[in-house]
């Protein structure tokens, strides 16, 4: 069986969530079908739920996006969520932030294949980024626990910035165990939302919150 046969079938929701993006989406998850496990971007038992764990998951963040926001995306890896998020959202910039080599060769490869102005990949962790721009956003998915992503995320805000970080049903766990570093980054209005009710099967939940350095 190919690694096209095995892809998940596109859901009913994907053109309802990308709206008139969902063919630049689909040139996208094609490639991420045939050639993403090979590539090391995606595992083994992910392409029978490529579309709902990883394109739609990541693109249901879109409406949190800000028109005209410039984004950082932590630890792109194959495109989830920065990658999608540009191609859904193309009123937006956002700077795709990956450590490995190969990994940052397929992102530019898409952004190239799928015509994205809106898109530049950045080569390296993001403290390495700490100083070097401040964005509006930052977004992030399953990079690390949250007490070691604020740290990481926070320098990369300019103040009254905007963390949107999507995470699993531990996320209050997570909160409370990073108390201490969102206290010390100056992180505010935390909250848990749940998108994409009425669309995937299981919600998206993101761990949203400001950055208040004079608060």
């Amino acid at each position: 069986m190919t690694a096209d046969a095995q892809v998940e079938p596109e859901p009913a929701a994907a053109a309802e969530i990308a709206g008139d993006r969902i063919e630049a989406l689909r040139e996208f998850a094609r490639d991420l079908g045939a050639h993403g496990e090979r590539l090391g971007l995606i595992g083994p038992l992910e392409p029978p739920r490529l579309w709902t764990r990883h394109l739609l998951n990541s693109a249901v963040l879109a409406p949190l996006v800000k028109s005209g926001a410039h984004v950082a995306d932590i630890g792109t890896g194959g495109g989830m969520p920065g990658l999608v998020l540009a191609i859904v959202r193309p009123d937006a910039r956002f700077l795709l932030i990956e450590p490995m080599e190969r990994r940052c060769s397929w992102l530019n490869e898409q952004i190239d294949r799928l015509g994205l102005q809106n898109a530049e990949v950045r080569r390296g962790r993001a403290e390495e980024y700490h100083g070097a721009f401040e964005v509006e956003q930052v977004t992030a998915r399953a990079v690390t626990a949250l007490r070691k992503l604020v740290p990481l995320a926070a320098p990369l805000l300019r103040d009254g910035g905007e963390m949107l970080f999507l995470k699993g049903s531990s996320v209050q766990g997570e909160i409370d165990a990073a108390e201490k570093a969102l206290r010390k980054h100056r992180v505010t209005r935390v909250s848990v939302e749940e998108l994409g009710a009425g669309l995937l099967d299981e919600t998206t939940r993101v761990f949203r919150a400001k950055i208040d350095r004079h608060g």
